[in-house]
């Protein structure tokens, strides 16, 4: 703690720093208390509200993994390959965060709508985007990619090349040294943008209202019984995200903490 007021300038800066924290959890700690535990059960009953909040996370999870599979190997070659057109391909896994991600939703719904080419190939295969759940991931899977393909690259960008070379060296196949060797020094950094990845999707609203309104996830739910209902009626379900998603990031933090510890 003394550490922290070693001298004027550190003194300053955690003035500033705790005004930017004060700025975050006033409003969140004001959510919470606003409702009592017995109207948070209540709600929490609600079955409308049980499904939306599962769906919401087991659409991010999905939207996650696929970006993990597709992901990663992208990110391994932006961090070991030069190739022509490699900013052009940059820029283009960046082009989510910066587009508003109503834009989003409608460049999705021209890609994969009932009438668009993509939309009638997996129509035939009976897969459905428009009103349904997997419109829902790959909502999210398009607005918060670029979290985990940044967040892989710079972990494979941190990982010496010569390793690999040694590795291959010694005998072992370019998938041996991907896997014994550059996956595994990456590794943080890759579930680190898993994480961030999978926090997005959990918020997404933009994209996923225009594609998919329903099912319902849980913003869209709780947008909707705002606008039908008001503040009353919707507070609780955004009370409840809030615990979930503090709880979970807790969590996670802890057990970040502790395979620091190990390692």
């Amino acid at each position: 703690m003394r550490a922290l007021f070693a001298d004027r300038m550190r003194t300053s800066f955690v003035v500033l720093g705790s005004l930017l924290l004060l700025f975050i959890a006033w409003p969140l700690l004001r959510t919470i208390t606003a409702s009592g535990p017995a109207v948070l059960w209540q709600t929490l009953l609600d079955g409308e509200v049980r499904r939306s909040i599962g769906l919401t996370f087991y659409a991010s999870f999905i939207a996650t993994g696929l970006a993990f599979v597709c992901g990663v190997p992208l990110a391994y070659l932006l961090a070991r390959v030069d190739f022509p057109g490699k900013r052009l391909v940059e820029g283009i896994i960046d082009v989510p965060i910066v587009v508003p991600h109503s834009a989003a939703g409608i460049a999705l719904l021209m890609a994969f709508g009932r009438k668009a080419p993509l939309g009638k190939a997996f129509g035939l295969l009976g897969l459905k985007f428009v009103s349904a759940a997997p419109g829902i991931v790959i909502a999210m899977l398009f607005v918060s990619l670029s979290f985990l393909v940044n967040a892989a690259r710079e972990g494979f960008e941190a990982v010496d090349p010569r390793l690999e070379r040694v590795a291959r060296t010694l005998g072992a196949s370019p998938w041996r040294a991907f896997w014994r060797v550059s996956f595994p020094l990456a590794w943080r950094s890759i579930l680190s943008g898993m994480i961030l990845m999978w926090a997005r999707g959990l918020s997404e609203f933009g994209a996923v209202i225009i594609l998919a309104y329903h099912p319902m996830v849980a913003p869209v739910l709780l947008y909707e019984r705002f606008e039908s209902y008001g503040l009353n009626y919707s507070r609780p379900i955004a009370t409840l995200m809030i615990l979930i998603c503090l709880a979970t990031f807790v969590a996670l933090r802890l057990v970040a903490g502790r395979g620091e510890k190990r390692a």
